[in-house]
């Protein structure tokens, strides 16, 4: 495994840096980032933005908005978060945040903190999250990346983000404040997060040599245009999307659906698919699928019988798909 230092706080170089790494780095090798972004709210994949954040509060704060390529929901970013990211060979095409998240779990029991694997994606402290992770398969590799709270503005979190009530409900709790905590609360020895950082590093490589490997000027100029050309570009930050005259919106197992119709004469004339889910396709070109069918529940139910959803949501049946849709 190679280590890739970055020291850019920008989360549109960041995010550029990584999606670089994924697709153009030497196939046979794996490698870990270790990052940080000025305060962002950074939004999943499959998300409406400007249903996710306080736009008035972001606005005020000067606070950066941008999408990443994995699923999940949305998250805040500071200085006092720490990123980090595995990009690995994996031809199976599963999605195994464990594999991942273990190696943080011991590298953190190393320092004296008890926290554990929860839920479908998160790494807690007592039953409160800090970590929160994602994953986006590309060819025959996979980033794993994920968030590290280490001494975060926690009320930030709450103020940035537009939390849905059903999301709240759904894990029993009462406010976004009481769901999160800060790493550094339990450290005996009070650390920077520099400090934090070099000492995670050299737990994530287990007593191996720190093997890095060095950035080229082509590499460097390669970023910054992937940077400009997406990550810095409103379409992909927030994207264009018709005024839907129908939006159904529904919590499972998989995590929150959302899909907006527009529907004229009984016929499908444009479909979206939003949530905090996590897929391994791509789901504008299921939601392209429905364009052209008749709204109603035999023709949808015919179409889904050909369309193999666990492609797409991980345990969601036809049923529950063609109930969300109806």
């Amino acid at each position: 495994m190679l280590y890739i230092r970055n020291d850019s706080i920008s989360p549109y170089y960041n995010l550029a840096f990584e999606e670089y790494v994924l697709k153009n780095l030497k196939d046979e090798e794996s490698f870990i980032l270790l990052w940080q972004n000025e305060p962002s709210v950074i939004i999943g994949r499959f998300q409406n933005t400007i249903a996710e954040i306080n736009t008035e509060y972001i606005e005020e704060k000067g606070i950066n908005v941008v999408r990443r390529i994995t699923g999940g929901g949305a998250v805040y970013h500071d200085l006092g978060n720490l990123n980090f990211s595995f990009i690995v060979s994996d031809n199976q095409r599963n999605i195994d945040f464990r594999k991942f998240t273990e190696p943080v779990v011991k590298a953190l029991a190393k320092m004296g903190i008890k926290a554990e694997h929860t839920g479908r994606n998160d790494i807690t402290i007592d039953g409160k999250k800090f970590s929160g992770n994602a994953q986006y398969h590309y060819k025959d590799r996979i980033l794993h990346h994920g968030t590290l709270l280490f001494n975060s503005r926690l009320e930030n979190v709450q103020q940035a983000l537009n939390v849905k009530p059903s999301k709240i409900e759904a894990k029993g709790i009462k406010s976004v404040r009481s769901r999160v905590t800060n790493i550094i609360d339990y450290l005996e020895t009070k650390v920077t997060i520099t400090e934090f950082r070099d000492l995670l590093l050299t737990y994530l490589f287990d007593g191996e040599a720190i093997r890095e490997y060095q950035l080229t000027e082509q590499d460097q100029a390669n970023i910054e245009k992937l940077m400009q050309d997406k990550y810095l570009s409103w379409d992909w930050n927030y994207g264009s999307s018709p005024a839907f005259n129908l939006t159904r919106s529904e919590r499972f197992a998989c995590g929150e659906i959302e899909v907006g119709l527009n529907v004229n004469k009984g016929l499908i004339e444009a479909c979206k698919i939003y949530g905090d889910f996590f897929s391994n396709e791509d789901i504008d070109e299921l939601a392209a699928k429905f364009v052209g069918v008749r709204y109603k529940k035999e023709d949808l139910a015919a179409l889904l019988k050909d369309i193999n959803l666990s492609k797409y949501f991980l345990n969601l049946t036809q049923q529950e798909f063609l109930q969300l849709l109806i």
